[in-house]
């Protein structure tokens, strides 16, 4: 199963920003001319739909597809340039009746053909894309079980208290979990999500007790973190566009001096964040293309097949 580039963006405690890092990696990747790029929506929120402006369009099925193909193989056809060279698998609450379904094959005689459901699935589509993201939900650990068994690699959004880290111990287990099925996962890396700029203290003392969970390995944390910004949040789940769309409409629209000697009220956003959050996303893309092509070049002089 082509696993090789293959990314779960993934953590156990919700509120962290997996959706946000799954689209806007894979919306930035693909708008930077990376390849194609498919993205899976593995959560029953399905909140991917409004990130992307799909949500109770035509193609927004609520995961029906995906659901019926985890739960019975069959075939899944992504929807088609939701953005250029970016189509998505669409997920929401229909997954939850797939969960039940991967829950119960457990117990089976198979118990490995729940964990690999999904690899199953995207293993005819692998040929088409450059890079698969997947954004994984924070609670059914089925779901959770079968994007890590498809996947070649994970990164963990977290935020800096440290109820959000506790959510690494849980994907350790999930880890625990597949190497059955899939020996060779690897981590690419934790990225520290919604930032607070001004407070380096509380910023660096969160990556600092990151690293020690990693027995000191500092390569294990992104040097790229993401900076807060709840207007961007906002705006972006409202509008269904990404921070680097964001900020094409904020820099199309007046200057803040034009509305104030035309007394003319900003009928668009107008954060000035929306620049700042869309260059964090672009430099964590490059991060993660750096990363993924260095563990390509480990994996290669091993000799050794993943």
């Amino acid at each position: 199963m082509a696993r090789d580039r293959v990314i779960a963006v993934i953590n156990s405690k919700g509120g962290v920003g997996k959706t946000t890092v799954a689209a806007n990696l894979a919306g930035t990747l693909a708008h930077a001319g990376a390849g194609r790029i498919l993205l899976v929506d593995m959560d029953p929120q399905g909140n991917l739909g409004e990130d992307l402006g799909y949500s109770s369009t035509e193609i927004d099925d609520a995961g029906r597809a995906l659901s019926a193909a985890l739960s019975f193989s069959f075939p899944v056809a992504p929807a088609q340039d939701v953005r250029p060279n970016l189509d998505v698998v669409v997920g929401g609450e229909e997954l939850v009746k797939a969960a039940n379904t991967l829950e119960s094959m457990l117990g089976s005689r198979d118990p490995g053909k729940s964990k690999t459901a999904l690899a199953r699935v995207l293993d005819p589509l692998m040929d088409d894309y450059d890079l698969t993201i997947i954004d994984c939900p924070p609670g059914y650990p089925s779901l959770q079980r079968a994007a890590l068994a498809a996947s070649g690699y994970f990164v963990i959004p977290v935020k800096t208290d440290a109820a959000s880290r506790k959510g690494l111990r849980d994907v350790a287990e999930l880890l625990d979990n597949v190497l059955d099925v899939n020996a060779n996962l690897d981590m690419l890396g934790i990225v520290m999500f919604g930032v607070n700029r001004a407070a380096t203290r509380v910023t660096a003392q969160a990556r600092e007790l990151l690293v020690q969970d990693f027995a000191g390995d500092e390569t294990r944390v992104f040097t790229t973190t993401i900076r807060a910004s709840e207007t961007v949040a906002q705006d972006t789940r409202q509008l269904g566009k990404l921070a680097h769309e964001l900020e094409e409409v904020v820099r199309s629209g007046p200057s803040w001096w034009e509305l104030r000697r035309t007394g003319k009220k900003s009928e668009g956003p107008r954060t000035a964040s929306a620049e700042g959050v869309a260059d964090d996303f672009h430099h964590l893309a490059e991060e993660v293309l750096r990363r993924l092509a260095a563990a390509e070049r480990a994996v290669a002089a091993d000799g050794s097949p993943r």
